[in-house]
């Protein structure tokens, strides 16, 4: 196989990277955001339900002496609550588009490109910068970020990713509410900039951060997830030679980078939905988490795990293809 011949990025400005990542981020979540409304929609689902309590009997006389069975005797009949209103990643797509329109798997969209922006910027753009700092200072040799050990990546992953939720958290918060509010109850907010003024309004402004704890958290993991998992990835398929350095290698790396934030951020991230969907329901994000456990079970804190894999895997195929072709344009013309 030949070589890897690919333009590094070292000379690149540190602008250019920010604009690469983020154009890349909104691209990705454009493409992917039904995926993304339909796991917040499976994720929220079931939390204003009552707690599960003992089967409540109710007695219903029947009468089998007609039948010559029995004499007359009581039946206890459980009765049954309706069942959930999303099933499934298909399912829940196509039950928000049929009840509430196509449109509606946008909703929120503003604010998701505002967020990725934002967000993708400092966590895909600075990490490469961030990463090679850390090499200099704790391995003392920064003259290839490949030879990075994991230690390091992991470092620069989560600090890009807990440095870019402090900035974007308000629209991770906006992006919510419109992604959890179904149209059938009434338009909660009439745009994203009403939003934005109506959450600082009334819940005050640290409304806007709400989350913010759980959102870090959910962003380290999901950061040392894709971008750790997927540099890692893309290093040894390059340097076993299974792949060269180009779209089908990008492909396999975003898809086990993908399938790897989907596992390990699935808890947090359902505990983030809840608790910035949330208006003075939880005190934090711990007291989420207890009371999501204590009423639903473990089992809550994967709900909607299949639309978040569809939606992490689709939106690193996406990212990193996106990513590193307009890396490659914008490299290339600084290099030239």
């Amino acid at each position: 196989m030949a070589p890897n011949t690919a333009v590094r990025s070292e000379g690149t400005p540190f602008y250019a990277k920010l604009l690469t990542a983020g154009a890349a981020g909104c691209i990705a979540d454009f493409a992917t955001f039904p995926f993304d409304t339909a796991k917040v929609r499976l994720q929220v689902q079931g939390e204003n339900v009552a707690p599960r309590a003992k089967a409540v009997h109710t007695p219903y006389k029947v009468s089998l002496i007609s039948a010559g069975l029995a004499p007359p005797k009581t039946v206890q009949v459980t009765p049954r609550g309706p069942g959930p209103r999303y099933r499934g990643t298909v399912g829940t797509i196509m039950t928000i588009a049929r009840e509430e329109g196509p449109k509606s798997l946008y909703n929120g969209l503003t604010a998701g490109l505002q967020r990725q922006a934002a967000f993708a910027s400092i966590r895909i753009g600075c990490y490469d910068t961030i990463k090679t700092l850390y090499q200099s200072s704790f391995q003392g040799d920064a003259s290839s970020s490949d030879g990075a050990s994991i230690p390091i990546r992991v470092c620069a992953g989560m600090s890009t990713g807990a440095l870019a939720v402090l900035v974007a958290q308000p629209t991770e918060v906006v992006k919510v509410r419109f992604q959890a509010a179904a149209r059938s109850g009434g338009a909660k907010y009439s745009s994203t900039l009403g939003a934005y003024k109506c959450i600082a309004k009334n819940e005050g402004f640290q409304g806007l951060w709400r989350g913010t704890f759980p959102n870090v958290a959910r962003n380290s993991i999901v950061s040392v997830a894709e971008i750790v998992c997927y540099d890692v990835f893309k290093d040894l398929i390059i340097r076993n030679r299974i792949l060269d350095n180009g779209i089908p290698c990008h492909f396999s790396a975003a898809v086990m980078a993908g399938f790897s934030a989907t596992v390990v951020a699935s808890p947090v991230d359902v505990v983030k939905t809840r608790f910035m969907n949330s208006t003075g329901k939880y005190k934090n994000a711990i007291d989420c988490a207890v009371k999501t456990a204590v009423k639903e079970g473990p089992t809550a804190f994967y709900k909607g795990f299949m639309p978040a894999f569809s939606r992490l895997v689709s939106w690193n195929i996406c990212m990193w293809i996106t990513y590193e072709q307009i890396k490659k344009v914008v490299d290339q013309s600084f290099h030239s």
